[in-house]
């Protein structure tokens, strides 16, 4: 075991894969010899050659194009968006040939690949840096998705992804790379050192894909969340001093309902929290799995809180994000039995 920051957890299980298989290669724009513009890859080009851990040109259309050829040939691609604002001119590649292609080859072939993006807000991108895109992916048969919170699950998930037989989309919160986020103040801290979740064990760590993680227990509301408002949702119910379980879901497709499920028909009532928009964001899928799977153990209405529906707003970005007074409310109001009408 060893602390670590999530940009190290993720630079550890792509270094561990690279070591165990020759077949996995990283490439992306200055993943190379600059270690990415968050550091990820740091070293990884010296180590293992330029031939393996390689920079390419500012072209994500072809990066996850290349990276579905290599796959179907048998290698183990991890391809770098530097942001996951870029992924959109290789929106195409990923849904009309990574999703499709086991499919559409009667299983001759597949797309045993990686597409990592950082995602969300926190370091005053503007528009172009800060989007968090997950539920377009979500909506694609024959993808995964991934969303860690925290070191632990990051280099567990994807150590998971890269041995999975076909694509997966990992997202990585921009704010929780060097240390977790003080849901209390709203604010990123500057180290994982001393929190429980940055103990990462050494070797190779494996967490399945599809598989929700509960950090928090109690029977009076269920509170779903992944990513960085994993960590608003735990300060929220600390500072209210509720009996809550607050699940991380971090993989997110596949789902883990069933833990979705046993939660909320012990609860009866359930607040989702993400980054992303309110309006057709990944906690309308929720809440409409949960209002199906659920309806007669809910006690109340189920409550989104996420951000807004604009455009990323650079100069307001601190108060787009969800922070722990605007779950809590919403926390409030679905114990009292009542909910916020979104016009």
């Amino acid at each position: 075991m060893a602390m670590m920051s999530m940009v190290e957890a993720i630079r550890d299980a792509i270094d561990t894969a690279m070591e165990a298989d020759e077949r996995v290669v990283v490439f992306g724009e200055d993943v190379g010899y600059f270690g990415g513009v968050f550091r990820c890859t740091q070293g990884l080009q010296k180590k293992y050659g330029k031939s393996r851990v390689f920079d390419t040109p500012i072209n994500e259309s072809g990066i996850i194009g290349v990276a579905i050829g290599m796959a179907a040939y048998g290698l183990r691609p991890i391809a770098e968006i530097q942001f996951a604002d870029y992924v959109y001119p290789g929106y195409d590649q990923i849904v009309s040939e990574a999703a499709r292609l086991r499919h559409r080859s009667a299983g001759d072939f597949t797309a045993p690949l990686v597409i990592r993006m950082p995602c969300g807000g926190g370091i005053h991108g503007g528009q172009t840096h800060s989007q968090s895109p997950e539920a377009l992916f979500t909506h694609v048969a024959g993808l995964k998705v991934v969303m860690p919170s925290n070191p632990i699950d990051a280099k567990g998930l994807l150590t998971a992804a890269i041995e999975d037989p076909d694509p997966v989309i990992f997202f990585e919160p921009k704010r929780l790379y060097n240390g977790p986020f003080d849901g209390h103040h709203n604010r990123p801290l500057k180290s994982w050192k001393d929190h429980p979740l940055g103990d990462v064990p050494a070797g190779r760590h494996h967490t399945p894909l599809g598989k929700a993680s509960l950090l928090s227990e109690g029977d009076e509301v269920t509170v779903l969340a992944y990513g960085t408002l994993v960590h608003v949702a735990l300060a929220a119910v600390t500072e209210l001093g509720i009996h809550a379980d607050v699940l991380d879901l971090r993989t997110l497709l596949p789902l883990d309902l069933s833990a979705i499920r046993q939660s909320v028909e012990k609860t009866g009532r359930c607040v989702i929290a993400h980054e992303a928009t309110f309006t057709s964001g990944f906690g309308a899928e929720l809440a409409a799995l949960v209002q199906a799977e659920c309806f007669y153990s809910l006690e109340a209405p189920i409550e989104r809180i996420t951000g807004w529906d604009t455009p990323y707003p650079h100069a307001q970005e601190w108060h787009y994000f969800p922070g722990p007074k605007r779950l809590k409310a919403g926390i409030r109001r679905v114990l009292d039995g009542t909910i916020e009408r979104v016009s």
